[in-house]
């Protein structure tokens, strides 16, 4: 990942209806979750949803998938794995281990290994 790709995500992030809309979805797994339950679950009018949901989508965090009449948002594992990467990659000199357990775990899931 790229520092401009890295930005473009965690300035999508940087919004707290956004924020909660990207968890709950991590919550949820690949099977995401229909853009009006998403909305009632943040507390978003369906409007506001939708813009933010294009925003986390255009960062690509997330991608829709259309069902019969419905857009269905689920979280881009992959590039949640590449952000963490590019955020952890220097910890400690390239010792992740000095950094704590929270970053060794991250680094784990990163490289798609058990917990």
């Amino acid at each position: 990942m790229i520092d401009k790709n890295a930005v473009t995500c965690l300035a999508a992030l940087a919004h707290d209806q956004r924020l909660a809309i990207f968890r709950l979805l991590v919550r949820e797994g690949p099977s995401g979750l229909p853009a009006g339950e998403i909305a009632d679950a943040v507390g978003a009018t369906p409007t506001g949803a939708s813009f933010h949901l294009k925003e986390l989508d255009r960062a690509g965090l997330i991608h829709a998938t259309r069902v019969g009449r419905y857009i269905r948002y689920a979280v881009h594992f992959d590039k949640v794995r590449q952000l963490l990467t590019f955020l952890t990659e220097d910890c400690c000199q390239g010792q992740p281990e000095l950094c704590g357990s929270t970053i060794k775990k991250a680094r784990k899931l990163c490289k798609g290994e058990a917990k």
